[in-house]
C-alpha cells in the first residue's frame, strides 16, 4: 500500500486519485497514518462497507448503560 504525506497529498490529490489502485493510499501527518483512501468499486462497495463496519469489533468496551449519562437530574426544576 502506498503512503504519502498530507502536504504531498494536498499538492498531488487529483493525480494520486487517478492512479489509485485496489490497495488504496495511506495519508500520513508527521509520519503517523491519519487516513486511508480506498477506491470506490461499485460492484464490491457493500463488501468494503461491511469490513469497515466491523473493524472496531472486540476493541471497544461499553461500561454502564449507553443511554444513561449517570447524572441524576429533575426535569421539573
Amino acid at each position: 500500500m502506498k503512503t504519502v504525506g498530507v502536504a504531498d497529498f494536498k499538492e498531488q490529490c487529483m493525480e494520486l486519485l487517478d492512479k489509485l489502485d485496489d490497495h488504496g493510499l495511506v495519508i500520513t501527518k508527521d509520519g503517523k497514518p491519519v487516513a486511508r483512501v480506498i477506491p470506490y468499486n461499485h460492484e464490491g462497495a457493500e463488501w468494503r462497507l461491511a469490513v469497515l463496519n466491523g473493524s472496531l469489533r472486540d476493541k471497544i468496551k461499553i461500561k454502564g448503560g449507553i443511554f444513561n449519562t449517570g447524572i441524576q437530574w429533575d426535569a421539573q426544576s
